[in-house]
């Protein structure tokens, strides 16, 4: 099957959204029609680098980065490649189970989920305080030769629960092009789900792109910026062009609290529980912080994941 999304090239560029803070209509108006919306330096950088040293410190814990180039984020290769596929693999985040956990065991990577900044943007984009889904999600790209790069994809089919949730993506640091970034296909939500084929990468699903007339957008994202698209919006990561850098991004997702959502979306991001995840915490609003709330539930919906395929 052909599908074009590798052939369209990632042509076009994000517009600042950040003028637009102090007009929430226009927000919302942006968010509309483009299914996405970028914001250059909305977290402070320090913060952002703050957290991405909780994450280099757990990689030096293992031994991963270079000695003398950690806060380059350099992996050491031959300690890396002793991994096999399968533990690097392990469901699109770049790093094995163990590694993985010590990141989600992190107090500060989760606080940052909940950045006042985050919310307020999200308020405009919602009309309303946004709920933050606890299930967040860590990019730890080693560089071994069986990480895949994520392929174009919408969130809907991995998340559901509502249409209407969102996603920010986060770079740890700065992430230019060529360091694998994120590409949006802009105003491609209004399509509605797409068809999708089986791929390597992150969610093992690859969105069928054929007859579509949208454009790809990226940026060189720097420390501090936010990149927030609705479900339905199409996205990838581009390749890693820097041999032997590491990646670091987190995605963050969030919705209205008076929509559905899906039972999973309230648990943690792989085979932990809360309470391990929790310890050592010291801030307890980021904690439990769900339990009150009066959702309705829906069920993950299997069959939504393999829409009609269609032969570009």
């Amino acid at each position: 099957m052909l599908t074009d999304n590798d052939k369209r090239p990632v042509s076009g560029t994000f517009q600042d959204a950040t003028p637009l803070l102090e007009t929430p209509d226009l927000i919302r108006e942006r968010a509309e029609l483009d299914g996405m919306i970028f914001f250059r330096g909305l977290l402070p950088r320090e913060t952002v680098m703050a957290v991405r040293g909780d994450v280099l410190g757990v990689l030096r814990s293992y031994e991963l980065l270079e000695a003398g180039r950690e806060d380059e984020a350099i992996g050491d290769g031959a300690r890396i490649r002793r991994y096999t596929a399968e533990e690097v693999a392990w469901n699109g985040v770049g790093a094995p189970l163990d590694v993985y956990r010590d990141i989600q065991k992190l107090e500060s990577f989760h606080a940052l989920a909940h950045a006042p900044a985050i919310r307020r943007m999200l308020t405009a984009v919602f009309g309303g305080e946004p709920f933050v889904h606890p299930r967040n999600i860590a990019r730890v790209m080693l560089p071994h030769p069986d990480v895949r790069t994520t392929p174009s994809h919408q969130d809907f089919l991995h998340v559901q629960g509502s249409s209407d949730t969102w996603t920010c993506w986060i770079p740890l640091g700065d992430v230019p092009r060529a360091l694998g970034g994120l590409a949006v296909l802009k105003g491609s939500h209004r399509e509605g789900l797409l068809g999708v084929t089986h791929a390597a990468g992150a969610g093992g699903l690859e969105s069928i792109l054929c007859g579509l007339d949208y454009e790809w957008e990226t940026v060189d994202f720097e420390a501090g910026d936010v990149l927030a698209f609705h479900s339905h919006t199409v996205h990838k990561a581009l390749p890693n062009l820097r041999p032997g850098t590491i990646r670091l991004s987190c995605d963050f997702r969030y919705q209205r609290a008076s929509d559905p959502i899906e039972a999973a979306s309230l648990r943690p991001h792989g085979p932990y529980e809360w309470e391990e995840l929790y310890e050592g915490w010291t801030r307890r609003e980021l904690m439990y912080y769900w339990k009150e709330s009066a959702f309705e539930y829906v069920p993950f919906d299997q069959s939504i994941r393999w829409q009609q395929e269609k032969i570009c």
